[in-house]
């Protein structure tokens, strides 16, 4: 009880004294809170509609819909290593999302079995292995950024899955004992893997993002980037009616109300696809059928598993390190000066500032491409390449929240070892 006490009032005195001696009014401090504010608000603008909400629905999918069995049979801890490995850095490039999207998907595959090796290929895989990332940095950075980047990110996705089984594989032992196998999915397969790639179609399509060429194939799915997440949209909710017995005129007047949206306001998509998801929601939770309504309650427990936590990291990243081209309370030329030649020390240094800065999908390009321009090493700006799009700050506060602290570290210290060690080999290959 003494002991409790003490912490109590050490806890109390440190409270007040972080309040008493906070220096507002300070400029540099004064204008870090409000970067804070600023990349909070652009993140919740920006990901939570179109990338969370999606993801969200995803994950809570995955927990309905998707059997335990099917889960290990292709992810699980004793699933054949080739195939648990390929299915789980396949899956991430073809999201193509950022670090904090992909976590509530990888919550989902790890809570239904997945097997720790797979789950945290999958976890690294989704925000590194991004197919437009990878050529966007051959062509702004040069094509032996885009050729390193593509190889270290597939290379590390696999390593730091087998490495994380190998560490801590006796608790996955004691994890697959523990499991209590659940009942099979009452429909086919296909029928899952039609909801499934109907939602995974309008999580990519609805974040497409703009390319800078007018003629690529890219800026032509960009122009038509609404209209195939409407069509994955129509199609989820004809999966959801056949499926799931949602109800399919209460789908069918969220699809109207969404094209009169979409017409009376044709320059602000995201309110139709705030209505079709609304829409959607309501409709399920009002099905005749438990599973659907089971859906949206497994979906809403990620929602308060996850989100209070990610938008907690952003503010504090922001309040740390600022938003690209603007400071926080960590002023950017010192991340410039301590990333400068291609030693030990400026690549771990880049390897811990990424691990710890926040990144939108493909904005870690332009903000390297500044980088360099001011004196930053190959290598360094590999292993910043390699370990920003993966981790941040909100992302390590969520994967704790699923994994605990131990297997957290372990996962974070190989990213930044990793990207470390391997742009200290670039920089000595390309120089």
């Amino acid at each position: 009880m003494t002991r409790k006490l003490a912490l109590q009032a050490f806890a109390v005195v440190a409270v007040v004294a972080l309040f008493y001696f906070l220096p507002v009014g300070a400029a540099r401090f004064d204008n870090a809170v409000l970067e804070a504010l600023h990349l909070t608000r652009d993140y919740a603008r920006e990901h939570v509609l179109l990338c969370l909400v999606p993801a969200f629905l995803i994950a809570g999918a995955i927990s309905v819909f998707i059997s335990q069995g099917a889960m290990m049979r292709y992810l699980g801890a004793q699933a054949p290593k080739a195939l648990a490995y390929a299915v789980a850095s396949v899956s991430g490039s073809v999201l193509a999302v950022c670090s904090c999207t992909v976590l509530p998907l990888f919550a989902g595959i790890y809570r239904m079995g997945a097997g720790l090796g797979p789950a945290t290929a999958f976890l690294y895989a989704g925000p590194a292995v991004n197919v437009l990332a990878i050529v966007l940095t051959a062509r702004v950075l040069g094509p032996e950024f885009g050729l390193a980047r593509a190889v270290g990110a597939v290379t590390f996705s696999v390593v730091i899955g087998l490495a994380m089984h190998l560490l801590f594989r006796h608790e996955e032992q004691d994890k697959i004992a523990m499991q209590i196998p659940r009942a099979e999915s009452p429909r086919p397969l296909w029928q899952n893997a039609a909801m499934l790639a109907a939602m995974v179609g309008v999580l990519v399509f609805a974040n497409w993002a703009p390319p800078r060429d007018d003629g690529s194939l890219w800026q032509v799915v960009y122009a038509a980037k609404w209209w195939l997440a409407g069509g994955f949209a129509a199609l989820l909710g004809v999966c959801a009616s056949m499926f799931l017995g949602v109800r399919w005129w209460k789908l069918a007047l969220t699809a109207v109300a969404v094209a009169v949206v979409a017409i009376l306001l044709p320059g602000v998509p995201e309110a139709g696809f705030s209505l079709g998801v609304a829409g959607l929601v309501l409709a399920s939770l009002t099905s005749r059928r438990e599973e659907s309504r089971e859906w949206m309650r497994s979906t809403w427990e990620y929602v308060l598993l996850i989100l209070p936590l990610l938008l907690g990291g952003v503010l504090v990243a922001g309040l740390l390190l600022g938003r690209p081209g603007h400071e926080g309370l960590i002023p950017s030329r010192w991340v410039a000066m301590m990333v400068g030649g291609n030693g030990l020390g400026a690549n771990l240094f880049a390897s811990v500032a990424g691990a710890l800065m926040y990144f939108a999908t493909l904005t870690e390009i332009p903000i390297l491409q500044g980088l360099l321009g001011g004196g930053m090493g190959k290598g360094p700006a590999l292993a910043l390449l390699l370990a920003g799009p993966a981790l941040s700050l909100p992302n390590m506060l969520v994967i704790r929240s699923v994994l605990g602290i131990r297997k957290t570290m372990a996962f974070v210290l190989l990213v930044v070892s990793m990207a470390t060690l391997s742009g200290m080999l670039f920089g000595w290959i390309v120089n």
